[in-house]
């Protein structure tokens, strides 16, 4: 070939490869309204996305750091991408439906370093009709074989000023527990920790959740706003600050999602969470039973005047669990009694001593003949165990209660996502599935849809809730509906439901026993729905339940749902969630600090005459929030149903087919 046509082709090959660089790499969903766009420039990889031709992210950067080389990124050059559509069906025992379908469009891209020590990452991208996520795969590749990841500086460079409603943090020690505060993103504090999800509203009416999903082997992401641009920020592990995940190639970092609609309660029917976690890895799930449960240390141990000592004893827990047996409660909760553990410790304050072992109960208490009763009359017993106290005897203990027939346990004060304790939680998940021990985490991090994973963890905290109201008025109705449209939106939300001694403002006193709960009785009946809990609590003790209206809802409703669907909602003011279960649905409605009259639309029932029985905020609500009005009607799909709430308010129904 004469030199002038080889150095025709190398030009012409040049050239094809800057023409390829500058075309964005496109990823729409399923339904075209989301588009996700990849780029390159001088600095590294850039990213937009956009929602029905409206920009939301305008030009932002994905940054990953190391210890050695640094900030990958620099001088990037793609491969060709490899784009697939995905389209599955799965099953969830813990989640917003029972049966999942997940459809959503991929595009895999290999990115080179050009320079340097030309590494290689691969960008992952999906993007569902409900929102769009990424993430970075590390392969193994030659003289790179382990990894120290100093951070993930992700930027988000939302447009036009959107209102964040979001919880921020001191630090990355926390227990996730606090109250949001709603204030445009140019009002926020620079360098100020952001907890996740976080809900921006953007003035045209959109709205855009941010989170992770399938937080697995790695640190949990906050977000900052840092020189006026918003980006991610992981959790170090301990003892210092510089290393954020170390491990070995290859290594995958978890999803960062935004959920995207122009409706706000879209983010509450979202499942994108789940479908982007790793299916069930559990060979047997048969024996997970999710279901509701006391907890008497909310109410601080009210007994019954009677023959027996009230304790850490036998008669003390049997009269709990006869009160489950009787009510349809699945499980008792063995915590405490006179600020002493169940369990053999002699620290203070609920904190593990030196001494301290949770598979030892305490003199007095016989735990196989407590779980031996229980079963006889069809109640599972539980129990409460201090974090510390659990992890280094955690192998022992798991194989003494499953020896005992304990079900399940609360374990808490854990209050870290660094990856050493999201390592654990796993580890916590894996041995208590060997053991057919079922988890509900407190003081710890929001789920990221892990429960498909490991479905045993059937609930986790992370959120301001009612067992604040035992020392503080922080938890109030305008807290619960905030809480519905951030710390809901990546799953399961413990919050010590069932207090039924209602107050407003003027008349809750705070009380160690026997606690009061802001807002009305309707208002704590639609807490059951609208949260998605698979261990919801009855937390009052038994006679607090004795002859009150709205019990029989409480009996029945369930804690495990085929379908999920919001009917209303409005952003800090009200929300209303309608929950399938088999034909039967369920619908719960909660109000913020104001009054609402509003219509709830029976658009989602299938073809037929339906029953609906009805709970609202009585009339005199507002004086005597306990009060409450039940009516029974007949409607179909063609109606709509009046919600009339109270100032703090609720209302609750239950929807079943005529013929029934």
């Amino acid at each position: 070939m004469p030199a002038i046509s080889r150095l025709f082709v190398v030009l012409l090959v040049f050239i094809n490869n800057c023409v390829f660089a500058k075309q964005d790499i496109i990823v729409t969903s399923p339904d075209k309204k989301i588009e996700f766009r990849l780029n390159t420039d001088p600095s590294g990889v850039i990213y937009r996305v956009s929602y029905k031709g409206q920009l939301l992210v305008n030009t932002s950067r994905l940054s990953i750091s190391f210890k050695e080389g640094g900030v990958f990124g620099q001088d990037i050059i793609f491969g060709k991408p490899v784009f697939q559509k995905l389209d599955e069906t799965y099953n969830l025992i813990v989640g917003k439906s029972s049966k999942v379908h997940s459809v959503s469009n991929q595009a895999l891209i290999s990115a080179t370093e050009n320079k340097g020590l030309k590494r290689g990452i691969n960008i992952e991208i999906r993007v569902f009709n409900d929102g769009a996520a990424f993430r970075y795969q590390i392969p193994g590749q030659h003289g790179w074989k382990n990894i120290e990841i100093t951070d993930e500086a992700n930027t988000f460079n939302l447009a036009q000023d959107p209102i964040a409603l979001t919880l921020f943090r001191e630090n990355y020690t926390t227990s996730h527990e606090g109250l949001y505060s709603k204030l445009h993103l140019s009002q926020i504090k620079p360098d100020t920790l952001m907890d996740l999800p976080a809900l921006f509203e953007y003035p045209t009416g959109v709205y855009m959740a941010i989170t992770e999903a399938n937080l697995l082997d790695y640190a949990g992401m906050y977000l900052i706003k840092h020189n006026g641009t918003m980006q991610s920020s992981l959790s170090p592990l301990p003892h210092q600050k510089e290393i954020k995940v170390k491990g070995t190639l290859p290594h995958n970092s978890p999803w960062r999602v935004m959920m995207i609609s122009d409706r706000a309660g879209a983010f509450i029917e979202s499942n994108i969470l789940t479908n982007l976690s790793e299916p069930c890895k559990l060979k047997d799930v048969s024996w997970i039973k999710p279901g509701k449960d006391t907890f008497p240390w909310w109410n601080g141990n009210v007994s019954p005047d009677t023959s027996w000592a009230p304790g850490n004893n036998y008669d003390f827990n049997m009269y709990y669990v006869n009160f489950c047996a009787k009510n349809n409660i699945a499980y008792h909760t063995v915590v405490e009694y006179g600020l002493h553990e169940w369990y053999v410790n002699d620290g203070a304050g609920f904190q593990p001593g030196p001494h301290a072992d949770p598979s030892k109960a305490v003199p007095g208490l016989d735990m196989q003949q407590l779980c031996d009763s229980a079963a006889k009359v069809g109640v599972g017993i539980r129990v409460w165990v201090h974090f510390y106290a659990l992890y280094p005897k955690l192998d022992e203990t798991f194989a003494q209660y499953e020896k005992w027939g304990i079900k399940g346990l609360m374990c808490d004060f854990m209050d870290r996502d660094d990856q050493e304790m999201v390592n654990i939680q796993e580890e916590i998940l894996q041995k208590a599935a060997q053991h057919h021990l079922h988890i509900q985490f407190h003081g710890a991090y929001k789920p990221t849809g892990t429960s498909r994973t490991y479905p045993n963890e059937l609930t986790r905290e992370g959120t301001l809730n009612y067992e604040n109201d035992k020392w503080n008025h922080n938890v109030t109705p305008d807290a619960d509906v905030n809480i519905a449209f951030t710390r809901l939106l990546a799953g399961s939300t413990d919050y010590h439901l069932g207090g039924f001694r209602a107050a407003n403002a003027k008349t809750f006193k705070v009380r160690y026993t026997a606690p009061m709960v802001l807002g009305t009785r309707c208002h704590m009946l639609g807490m059951y729905v609208v949260l998605e809990n698979e261990l919801p609590m009855v937390a009052d003790f038994p006679d607090a339940y004795t002859d009150q209206s709205g019990f029989e809802f409480l009996k029945e409703v369930p804690n495990t749902w085929d379908e999920t669907k919001v009917i209303n909602a409005k952003v800090s003011d009200y929300v209303t969630v309608a929950r399938r279960k088999g034909d039967d649905w369920y619908i719960g409605t909660i109000s913020n600090n104001t009054a609402h009259n509003i219509n709830t639309s029976m658009y989602f029932l299938p073809a037929g005459d339906y029953i609906a029985e009805i709970y609202s905020d009585a009339p005199d609500a507002d004086k005597e929030p306990d009060h409450l009005v039940k009516v029974t009607q007949k409607v179909n799909s063609h109606g709509t149903i009046n919600t009339n709430l109270a100032a703090g308010g609720g209302q609750v129904i239950h929807l079943y087919k005529a013929s029934k």
